[in-house]
């Protein structure tokens, strides 16, 4: 057929494959393959602060939120997000699923009032705060160095107070 080739063809039968609904133990399969930490997004950024000559420890379970990188010499903390988990506001990936949204709308909301609530405490500890986004990593990662370097740059500490 004139027009038509087969690469077309196989793309076409993988888009239209990612848009059947999946049986439950797929669904799982693919949920349970999802990572908390060590995603590409945070590997990139972890690489971007290393390469500022900073040093930094991973994922501490003492503070609230579990920050993907603390900087104690430094006051700061950053956390990656995903922009789908944590619905970034305004980006293409913060989109709500189709399938059970009266699963996941008050699932997502209150993954963003926990990131509030979590930010607000580390704040109010006196850390500094840098929430990276996973779109920007991958589309605007020069801008995210430069972000990181004014963040790292600006070392205001604020006392802590103490957990007494």
């Amino acid at each position: 057929i004139r027009g038509f080739s087969s690469a077309s063809s196989d793309n076409h039968t993988r888009s239209m494959n990612l848009r059947r609904p999946l049986d439950i133990g797929t669904r799982s399969r693919i949920m349970r393959a999802i990572r908390k930490k060590d995603t590409k997004p945070e590997l990139a950024v972890r690489r971007m602060v290393h390469s500022l000559g900073c040093r930094f420890r991973l994922h501490r379970r003492d503070l609230p939120g579990t920050p993907d990188l603390v900087l104690p010499r430094h006051g700061a903390v950053i956390f990656v997000h995903g922009c789908f988990w944590h619905q970034h506001e305004g980006c293409r990936h913060a989109n709500m699923p189709r399938s059970r949204p009266e699963y996941w709308a008050p699932k997502l909301a209150r993954n963003q009032q926990r990131d509030a609530e979590h930010l607000e405490a580390l704040r109010s500890s006196g850390w500094r705060v840098l929430v990276v986004w996973e779109c920007d990593v991958q589309k605007r990662p020069e801008a995210v160095l430069d972000a990181l370097r004014d963040f790292l740059r600006n070392n205001d500490r604020l006392p802590r107070q103490s957990a007494t």
